[in-house]
C-alpha cells in the first residue's frame, strides 16, 4: 500500500537542529544533463546498457533528459528559490576525460566551472560527487571496475577535476553508493554494465574502494598544496537489517546482510580491514576480495565526512517459504521479509524510524560526521486542473525522514545535513522514466519545470527552521 495523506501539510520548525545545519537537493550528471554526444562527451555505461533490449523501461535514455546541459542557469534559480545552501551534483567522467583515460576535455571542464560559478554567485555551496556510476564506456570494455587499472584511472581522472575545479569547490566526493555500482551492475546485472557475475561483482568492491582511497590522496594533496579549505568523503546507501526473529538463523541471516551492505565498505574505510566474516562468507560461494599489499591503507586515507543515502530498511530471515535454511548450492539462506507497511511507487517501503536507528548505529560504530546525501521517494504524481502538482504522500515521506534526522542528533548522532532527492524528476535507471523522484515536476515534453507542493513545504520548513534556530 502507498501512504496518501488526505490533506496538505503545513511547513513548521525542525527542532533540535543547528543554524549550521546544512540544507541541499541533490542530482546526479546522467540522469538530468542530456547532450550525451555534446562538447566531446563520449559514451558511458549507461549510453550502452540503454541500447540493450530489455534492460531499461521502454528502451528510453539519457540522451536528453533534463537538458540541464543547456538549461543549467535557469535550473540554478530554481535551486536558489528553494532556500536551499547547498547542492549536491555530479561530474560526468565521460564529459570531463571522454576516453576515460588521457587529457581533460576542457569544454566539459567549462561547464561545470560555469555552474559551480552560478552557484556560488546565488550563495549556494557546490557539493560535487566525482562518481555517480557513468563509467566511460572505453574504460568498461577494458574490463571495468573488476579490474584493478580502473581505479588507477579514477584517482587520474578525480586529480584532474579537482586541479580544475578545487578553487571552487570545498566539498568533494569521490563515490555514490559502491553497492550498486559494483553489485548491480557486475554482479546482478540490473544497472549498467549489466553483467552478472557475483565474483566480479565483489572485485568490483574493492577496486571502487581502491580508487575511492587513491583519489582521495590525490585531491587532498593537492588542496593542501594549494593552501585550497576542503572536505573530503565518500557517499554510501546504506539501511538497517533486523531480524525477524530472535533465531540464531535469523540472526545470523542479519549478520551477513549486514556485512554485504554496510561493512565491507565501512570497516575498511574508517579501519584499514575487511571483516573476517564477510571474507569467509564469500570464500564459501568461491568469491574473493583481491586485496594487494598497501591497499587497505590506501583505502584507509582519513575522510572528512560520510555521505549517506538512505531510502529503507530491511528485516531479515535465515529461512526460506519452505523452511530450509540453505539453498540447493548449500548456501546459507539471507531472505527479505516484506512487511506491512507503506511504501513508495518503486514498492519501497518506508521506514523513517530506522533512519534513526542507522544514524545513530553509524555514530556509535564509526564516528564519523554524516550528511544525508540523499533521501525521497517516488510517487506517481497528478497534475491538477491549476497546473500544481499536489504531492502530500512525498511531503510526508520528507516531514518523517528529517525529523528522524533531528531525532537521531538527539541521541548523539553527528548528522550536519538532508539534501533531498532530487531537485527534479529524472531519468531512473533501469525504470526510464516511469518513477518520479523530484520535489519539481519536469514536463518532458516541454522541459518546463514546476515545483510540487512537496518543494514549496521543504522551502517554507527550511526557513522557518533558519528563523528558528537565528532566534535561539
Amino acid at each position: 500500500m502507498t501512504l496518501t495523506p488526505v490533506q496538505a501539510l503545513a511547513p513548521a520548525a525542525v527542532t533540535g537542529l543547528p543554524a549550521d545545519f546544512r540544507w541541499g537537493v541533490a542530482t546526479s550528471s546522467y540522469q538530468i544533463e542530456g547532450a550525451a554526444a555534446e562538447d566531446g562527451r563520449t559514451p558511458s555505461i549507461w549510453d550502452t546498457f540503454c541500447r540493450v533490449p530489455g534492460a531499461v523501461h521502454q528502451r528510453e535514455h539519457g540522451d536528453v533528459a533534463c537538458d540541464h546541459y543547456h538549461r543549467m542557469p535557469e535550473d540554478v534559480e530554481l535551486i536558489s528559490s528553494l532556500g536551499v545552501d547547498t547542492y549536491r551534483f555530479s561530474l560526468a567522467w565521460p564529459r570531463i576525460q571522454p576516453h576515460g583515460r588521457g587529457p581533460a576535455n576542457q569544454k566539459g571542464l567549462d561547464f561545470y566551472k560555469r555552474l559551480a560559478d552560478e552557484l556560488r554567485a546565488k550563495g549556494i555551496t557546490p557539493w560535487i560527487t566525482l562518481y555517480h556510476w557513468d563509467l566511460p564506456q572505453e574504460l568498461e570494455d577494458a574490463g571495468g571496475w573488476p579490474v584493478r587499472d580502473t581505479a588507477y584511472r579514477f584517482a587520474e581522472y578525480a586529480e584532474l577535476a579537482y586541479e580544475a575545479l578545487g578553487d571552487r569547490v570545498e566539498h568533494w566526493t569521490t563515490l555514490n553508493e559502491p553497492w550498486c555500482s559494483a553489485m548491480l551492475g557486475y554482479a546482478y546485472g540490473l544497472h549498467a554494465p549489466g553483467r552478472r557475475h557475483f565474483g566480479d561483482g565483489i572485485r568490483a568492491v574493492h577496486h571502487l574502494l581502491l580508487g575511492h582511497g587513491l583519489a582521495a590522496q590525490r585531491i587532498r594533496a593537492a588542496a593542501e598544496a594549494k593552501g585550497n579549505p576542503l572536505e573530503l568523503g565518500i557517499t554510501l546507501n546504506l539501511g538497517t537489517a533486523t531480524p525477524e526473529t530472535g533465531s540464531e538463523a535469523d540472526l545470523a541471516a542479519v549478520r551477513r546482510a549486514d556485512g554485504l551492505g554496510t561493512r565491507i565498505y565501512l570497516d575498511p574505510l574508517v579501519r584499514g580491514v575487511y571483516p573476517a566474516d564477510v571474507l569467509a562468507d564469500l570464500d564459501q560461494v568461491g568469491a574473493r576480495v583481491p586485496v594487494e599489499a598497501g591497499d587497505l591503507d590506501i583505502i584507509a586515507t582519513p575522510i572528512d565526512v560520510l555521505g549517506v543515502n538512505f531510502y529503507r530498511g530491511a528485516v531479515f530471515s535465515g529461512v526460506d517459504e519452505r523452511g530450509a535454511t540453505t539453498d540447493a548450492d548449500g548456501v546459507p539462506v539471507t531472505r527479505t521479509v516484506e512487511r506491512d507497511l507503506p511504501r513508495t511507487a518503486m514498492d519501497w517501503e518506508i521506514t523513517p524510524t530506522e533512519l534513526t536507528d542507522l544514524l545513530v548505529r553509524l555514530q556509535r560504530d564509526y564516528a564519523l560526521p554524516t550528511v544525508i546525501t540523499e533521501n525521497g521517494a517516488a510517487f506517481d504524481d497528478t497534475v491538477a486542473a491549476d497546473g500544481s502538482v499536489p504531492d502530500a504522500d512525498r511531503t510526508a515521506y520528507l516531514r518523517d525522514h528529517i525529523a528522524a534526522v533531528a531525532a537521531a542528533r538527539a541521541q548523539g548522532a553527528d548528522v550536519r545535513g538532508y539534501f533531498a532527492w532530487s531537485l527534479m524528476d529524472n531519468f531512473e535507471w533501469a525504470y526510464g522514466y516511469d518513477k518520479r523522484f523530484g520535489i519539481v515536476r519536469v514536463d518532458y515534453d516541454t522541459q518546463e519545470r514546476t515545483l510540487k507542493d512537496s518543494a514549496k513545504w521543504y522551502r517554507d520548513t527550511i526557513a522557518l527552521t533558519r528563523g528558528e534556530t537565528n532566534a535561539g
